[in-house]
This record gives C-alpha cells, structure tokens and sequence, in this order.
C-alpha cells in the first residue's frame, strides 16, 4: 500500500465492505485493506464525517446513507431502473415469480434490481449483487449479445461452476451462446442454484447494442419457458421504447416542470 494516494486509501477502506461483510471493526478494515491501524483510524474518521461512513450501537462501522444517496445519480439507478421498475412490476404481476434486471460490468452480471413474492423460489440474487455471467440467465443474455470479441475474451477464462449443472466448458457454453441468440432468448436450469431454472431477454438501447438483460426465476419443476418467453419480450420492449423516448433525460420519473414544495392556494373561509 505504500505510496497510494490518500484517495486511493479511503476507497480501499470502502472496498472493504461487500453484503459478506457489512459490518466491520477497525481491525477488521485494517487487516482487510492491508493498511497501517493508524491510517485506518484516521480515514474511518474523516469519511464517518463525510457520512460516507457510520458506527452502529456496537461500534462497528458499515456504509453511510451519504454514499447511497450519491449511488442513486448513477445513470443505471436513476434512468434504467426508473425506467425499468413499472415493467417490471407488470411482469412481475403476470408471473408471480423473481425478476431481474441486470447490466453487465466487466465479466460479472450486476443486479440492478430484483422483484419477488412469498411463493418465488428462493435465490441467491441479491439488488448490488455480482454473479458469473455464465451461470445466470440474464447473465447468459448479455454474454450471448456483448458481440463476438467479448465472448472470446470471456470464455478464455477459467469458468467457475456453482453447481454440477453449470456450462462451464468452452465449447459446450459457446453452442450454448450461439442457440440463445438464434432464439432470442437465455435460459438456465440448476446452473446456479438447484431447484430454479431462469429465463432471460436483451434489452438494447438506441444503437442496438445490449444494454441490460431482464429474467425470471421459477422453480424447475415448474417451468414452462413458452409461458415466459412473450410476457419477457413484451416488458423487454416497453423499456427499450421508454428509454428511447426518455433518451436526453437522466431522470425521468423526476416531474421537472413543477416548482419543488409548491403549496396549493389556500381556499378563502
């Protein structure tokens, strides 16, 4: 760590935090950062000042509200996820099961948000959660369209395999790539947890270049991917419509016309 900026030493320190590890002593951030207590102790403080950082009532640190309110500006927070949420709560209507929407960041699926109910399967999904791209069907959509060199690049890889159903072999996954995109559509069954079996659309922006994916996770022994596919493709386009009329707005839900706090006239007695 020697000789890494100050900044660079404060977003090490809020690296540190991942949902296996929310809360954290001062050892814990120290032993976790590889940086000296002291330094630890000093940048804890200036960043609990900040709010980027609070203490609970035990005394160990987690995540502030400050950076989740700054988190929120983020183009996929404040423009896709608004955007997608209606759509999704539509979906999630006709099918009372998990969905997802997810974007891709490097060679992870990153779950921008998740829908579910009492009777959905339970999953390791997770709002802010990274999982392989290879093993998830929304994860399987945006590998099979993120274009041929990222697929190449991708599969050179060593791929992890969660469970003994997962397509972990090069060939097998590019077979596998290529049908999902001939059918327009990716699947799972048991690839990364036992028991679910997902289903998966693109969504592309105005380029046509994928710009997020959107599943649904039923359990195996109920699925019936033909029941799916058309409820998925018909929210997949409303997005895509949507974010092409909203295109030069990053926040579309947020009514700009109207002054914040106006009060109605007060109606004369």
């Amino acid at each position: 760590m020697a000789g890494q900026s100050v900044a660079a030493r404060a977003l090490a320190v809020l690296a540190a935090f991942d949902a296996a590890h929310a809360r954290l002593t001062l050892s814990d951030l120290a032993r976790r950062t590889g940086l000296p207590l002291t330094t630890v102790h000093r940048l804890t403080r200036e960043l609990e000042a900040w709010r980027a950082l609070e203490r609970d009532a035990d005394g160990l640190y987690r995540i502030g509200l400050r950076l989740w309110e700054i988190g929120l500006l983020a183009p996929v927070a404040s423009r896709l996820r608004e955007v997608a949420v209606p759509f999704m709560q539509d979906l999630y209507e006709a099918t009372r099961e998990n969905v997802h929407l997810a974007v891709r960041d490097g060679f992870d699926v990153l779950y921008v948000e998740k829908l579910t109910g009492h009777r959905s399967v339970p999953i390791v999904s997770r709002t802010g959660g990274r999982l392989p791209m290879h093993a998830t069907g929304v994860g399987k959509a945006l590998l099979a369209f993120g274009g041929e060199a990222f697929i190449e690049h991708y599969c050179q890889r060593p791929l992890e395999r969660p469970t003994r159903y997962t397509i972990a072999e090069r060939g097998r996954l590019l077979r596998e790539l290529a049908v999902t995109r001939e059918r327009g559509y990716a699947t799972t069954s048991e690839e990364m947890t036992l028991g679910s079996y997902s289903i998966a659309v693109p969504i592309f922006d105005e380029s046509a270049a994928v710009a997020a994916a959107l599943g649904v996770v039923v359990r195996s022994v109920r699925a019936d991917p033909a029941k799916l596919v058309s409820p998925l493709r018909t929210a997949a386009r409303g997005i895509e419509r949507r974010l092409a009329e909203c295109a030069g707005d990053p926040y579309p839900s947020l009514i700009h016309d109207v002054p914040f706090a106006r009060r109605p006239p007060r109606e004369s007695s």
